[in-house]
């Protein structure tokens, strides 16, 4: 027979607690506690790398030679349905009308723009017909294939949306092409014979003068760079006349001031008063505001319109990836634009790991440069670091960044101006604002900053690289 069930007083007593329990335990413990953590915090490899200049004066002036450039820039465009149009202003960024502004010839040469399209394979132009046209890729890629050494093709180039091709060609009568063009993927181009070019110069003064004007700068005598030459004899016997000769600068040099990034941090004193132990409230909110301010500091040097490295690379110094991912050919390729000692990459994290996938599959393993506790990916003996400030475009296009660094170097350096008024840290101060009627304290605090390309074959960068495939 077995036993009865036990009473619930019986279980009850089974059941008594013998110690004291976790709960009571810790109402009288200390919790040990961490800083508060913010996930918005990155490395930050660009203000870490970049050498900085203290400004004085709040200004730094780029001085340079005098340069003859005849103008080199991308056209935007408006879609309307399938029909697309040239912006007329937005042809002044073509060599031959760079400055031109008689928005009444623009017009009309933008009307007489003919909308062509092109699928993957097909041949845009030949070399040796007549060149007798202006180009402009609104949409899609296009190789230009000239012809080697031993009469092998080989792509000498890569046009992308907004380029432009045979403008030079038109204005100073060149009789053939020089390169074919064929398009890598579906393609729309804009056409505006040479015919129609000619009637409206020939229907307008000032587009006249442009074109003189134009063909003027274009002989004018420059280095590969473009820099007025210095004439120098060598190789010379006997009494050989010297020739005379000087470095002229830039009349209007480039002149950059501090940007600055700037918040209020309010604190109130009954918080700071009763719970500043162990933690001082008051450091733990400097600490975490002066991190976004850093941030918001690098996205300004890599995307801020007038300053940031995005938008100040020379557009000679921008070209396309072949085929999409980021291969080590099209790495090589920067390197070869930023050859003069290049100091590092900056990508994308996504994109670090694109271009390790064609690695990969190429069967090559780059050595990783160790930098503290990190290994960081490299190329060809250059560093890769990752930089989440590039951005990333929602069809996953990105950029890979690649630069020299150095005032000596004549490359890209980091500007700010230290011993300013309450510094907390180099040029970024911390201003006590006092106390309002609710006992509020607040602390100004402010973060001044720029960057600088001393020189334009200092940055390079790779343009849409595909991170998605």
């Amino acid at each position: 027979m077995t036993d009865a069930a036990n009473t619930p007083a019986e279980i009850l007593e089974n059941q008594q607690q013998m110690s004291l329990s976790k709960e009571g335990a810790r109402n009288l413990a200390t919790t040990t506690k961490t800083q508060p953590q913010m996930q918005g915090i990155t490395s930050r490899w660009l203000l870490k790398l970049l050498p900085w200049v203290d400004v004085v004066g709040g200004t730094y002036r780029v001085n340079r030679r005098m340069t003859y450039t005849v103008g080199d820039g991308r056209v935007s465009f408006t879609t309307t349905g399938a029909e697309v149009r040239v912006i007329p202003q937005e042809l002044g960024e073509l060599p031959l009308l760079r400055g031109f502004d008689d928005v009444e010839v623009l017009n009309a040469l933008a009307e007489r723009f003919v909308q062509q399209e092109f699928a993957p394979g097909d041949v845009i132009v030949q070399a040796g017909q007549a060149a007798d046209r202006v180009l402009l890729i609104a949409h899609g890629k296009v190789n230009q294939i000239g012809a080697g050494k031993y009469d092998e093709q080989t792509v000498l180039g890569v046009l992308a949306d907004g380029d432009h091709f045979g403008d030079q060609a038109i204005a100073l009568s060149e009789d053939t092409w020089d390169v074919t063009l064929v398009a890598i993927t579906s393609c729309i181009v804009l056409s505006l014979p040479q015919q129609a070019f000619e009637e409206l110069v020939n229907q307008s003064e000032s587009l006249q003068t442009q074109v003189d004007r134009f063909r003027t700068l274009v002989n004018q005598p420059k280095n590969e760079e473009g820099e007025a030459s210095i004439e120098v004899a060598s190789g010379h016997e006997g009494e050989t006349e010297l020739p005379g000769t000087f470095a002229d600068y830039e009349m209007a040099p480039r002149e950059y001031e501090l940007s600055v990034a700037q918040t209020i941090l309010r604190v109130n004193t009954r918080i700071t008063d009763l719970y500043s132990e162990p933690m001082n409230q008051t450091e733990e909110q400097l600490r975490l505001t002066i991190e976004a301010l850093r941030e918001r500091q690098e996205h300004e040097m890599m995307n801020n319109r007038d300053f940031g490295l995005l938008h100040n690379a020379d557009l000679k110094q921008r070209i396309f990836t072949r085929t999409g991912p980021p291969t080590p050919d099209d790495l090589d390729e920067l390197i070869s634009i930023v050859w003069k000692e290049p100091s590092f990459f900056l990508a994308p994290p996504r994109a670090i790991a694109a271009f390790g996938r064609e690695c990969n599959r190429r069967g090559l393993y780059p050595q990783p440069i160790v930098m503290g506790n990190s290994a960081i990916p490299s190329w060809r003996g250059i560093p890769i670091y990752p930089c989440n400030k590039i951005p990333v475009t929602k069809n996953r296009t990105s950029s890979i960044v690649l630069m020299r660094a150095g005032v000596a170097n004549q490359g890209v350096i980091g500007l700010h101006k230290t011993g300013i008024p309450d510094e907390y840290q180099p040029s970024l101060s911390v201003r006590f604002m006092g106390i309002n009627e609710k006992a509020i304290i607040s602390y100004l605090v402010s973060a001044y900053y720029s960057v600088a390309v001393l020189v334009p074959d200092a940055l390079g960068i790779l343009e849409d690289v595909e991170i998605g495939r």
